[in-house]
């Protein structure tokens, strides 16, 4: 599962040992610096039990430790709307 904006997520030890206190994260990006194969950077908030942000990390885990709590919304489609020709009328200048 490869993160997407928005998506709140459960990050555990099985994500890096780093977690041995498991946090909720809220992806802001997914960041494309390099790194192993199957690991990721990721940057958003780390939320407390109501769900609000409570701090801004990045965080290096593995693609396949983590667990979705929540996927993002899906994005709405764009509608194209037509424009009305503006009435230009002549201005005397003088």
């Amino acid at each position: 599962m490869l993160p997407r904006t928005g998506d709140v997520l459960h990050v555990t030890r099985a994500a890096s040992v780093q977690f041995l206190r498991p946090i909720k994260f809220r992806v802001i990006r997914v960041l494309d610096w390099p790194t192993y194969d199957g690991w990721l950077w990721l940057d958003g908030y780390e939320l407390n039990a109501a769900g609000d942000a409570v701090t801004r990390r990045s965080i290096f885990v593995q693609r396949e430790g983590l667990q979705q709590l929540h996927a993002a919304p899906e994005p709405r489609p764009h509608t194209v709307r037509t424009r009305r020709p503006v009435a230009r009328t002549p201005v005397r200048v003088g």
